[in-house]
């Protein structure tokens, strides 16, 4: 029985439907959304600014809150309610890490951004390749 599921969104259309998903598939469940902030680099300026910030973890959280935001936004829609989540890391790496604390992992097939698909790579196929628990991937 799935009792804990962890969603990974990043604000694309594709995390939403993976939360909606969730949400029919998993509804007695508890849903736990993640939104992962890129690691520091010269590419990314945002995560750069959190990385160098006072306030690491307040500014993850502004970072994460659009999407968070959102999240709650649909899960209202289904009479439901998340647990957020946010991290800084490599997205992949970041999720895979964090599904063992879960029963399923459930994301959309890819990110948001052309750029983000070419930079990191296919997120969607590192996690179902090295998750050490079911991973469901809607498209």
């Amino acid at each position: 029985m799935i009792e804990r599921v962890l969603v990974a969104m990043d604000g694309s259309d594709l995390a939403e439907r993976a939360l909606r998903y969730a949400l029919e598939a998993h509804g007695d469940a508890e849903i736990t959304v993640l939104h992962v902030v890129g690691g520091a680099s010269p590419m990314m300026g945002e995560a750069t600014g959190i990385a160098l910030s006072d306030d690491e973890d307040g500014g993850m959280r502004e970072a994460a809150e659009p999407v968070f935001e959102r999240a709650r936004e649909i899960a209202a829609e289904y009479d439901a309610t998340v647990e957020t989540m946010v991290a800084a890391g490599r997205p992949a790496r970041t999720i895979v890490d964090r599904a063992e604390e879960f029963d399923t992992v459930v994301l959309g097939t890819h990110s948001s951004s052309l750029a983000d698909r070419l930079l990191v790579g296919n997120v969607a196929k590192t996690v179902f390749q090295k998750s050490p628990v079911p991973v469901t991937v809607v498209r």
